[in-house]
């Protein structure tokens, strides 16, 4: 059983030398403006996954995973020996969707933010739809609710006020 700590650790530390390698040794032509977002490690330190973000379009994108794909033995083996572990983790690279999430989610709240500003807007001048008394009431009608109202609090005993 590995101590869940380490594993962190490692994947930190695979996040960081995949970064430094890929800043400063890959040269690339395909690889584009590239951000290493995170590392995942198995609990046996044998599998690594490796999250990425690409500024640009699908072309920047494909280019770039095939540049990481051409780069791998090469950044494996970086990542094994700062490691100092039997067996080099083989690294997997996945484009993170995060970011494209997240831009998702702001434009809703973006809608949803004029939607209520809509609402404040046309209900700025607004009046309620009716009067205090809702219902129509005939004349008559209403001196037996007065009556009905007048009986109702007689029978109330002297102490109770609801």
């Amino acid at each position: 059983m590995t101590d869940p700590a380490r594993v962190r650790r490692h994947a930190e530390r695979v996040r960081e030398l995949v970064a430094s390698v890929v800043r400063t040794q890959i040269k690339d032509p395909r690889l584009g403006m590239i951000t290493i977002t995170d590392a995942r490690i198995t609990p046996d330190l044998r599998d690594a996954t490796v999250f990425y973000t690409v500024l640009g379009d699908a072309a920047a994108q494909t280019g770039t995973a095939a540049a990481l794909a051409s780069a791998n033995g090469l950044l494996r083996s970086t990542v094994g020996k700062a490691l100092g572990l039997r067996h080099a983790p083989t690294l997997t690279f996945v484009l993170d969707v995060i970011p494209e999430h997240a831009k998702h989610i702001d434009e809703l709240l973006d809608a949803a933010r004029s939607a209520d500003a809509e609402v404040q807007r046309r209900a700025a001048g607004a009046r309620y739809a009716g009067d205090p008394q809702p219902y129509r009431v005939e004349e008559d009608d209403a001196d037996d609710l007065a009556i009905v109202d007048d009986a109702a609090v007689a029978d109330q005993p002297a102490g109770d006020s609801r």
